[in-house]
């Protein structure tokens, strides 16, 4: 893991990790139960223009040069206080 918890003027980058030559910008959503639907649904286009842009200034501020990839992981808290998570690469393609 490179960072957590990056703010930038349009938006949080929840972590940011390195996989070889690439960056990857990991959302985490956590909901408890699906009343409101489930933690991947909770990345919908306003969240994804958000990413997009924080990700945006993270490379400038970085001076990032090389490709960067999303991640959504979603965790959802059970009654009994287990949980289960759910890894989605590539969400936004």
């Amino acid at each position: 893991m490179v960072g957590a918890g990056f703010l930038a003027r349009r938006g949080e980058l929840d972590l940011v990790c390195r996989r070889g030559l690439e960056l990857v910008v990991v959302e985490v959503k956590t909901r408890r139960g699906d009343a409101f639907g489930t933690p991947l649904e909770g990345v919908g286009p306003r969240k994804r223009k958000s990413l997009l842009a924080a990700a945006a200034e993270y490379r400038a501020l970085a001076e990032w040069r090389g490709p960067i990839r999303y991640a959504v992981v979603g965790v959802t808290v059970r009654r009994d206080g287990g949980f289960e998570v759910e890894l989605i690469e590539d969400p936004f393609d």
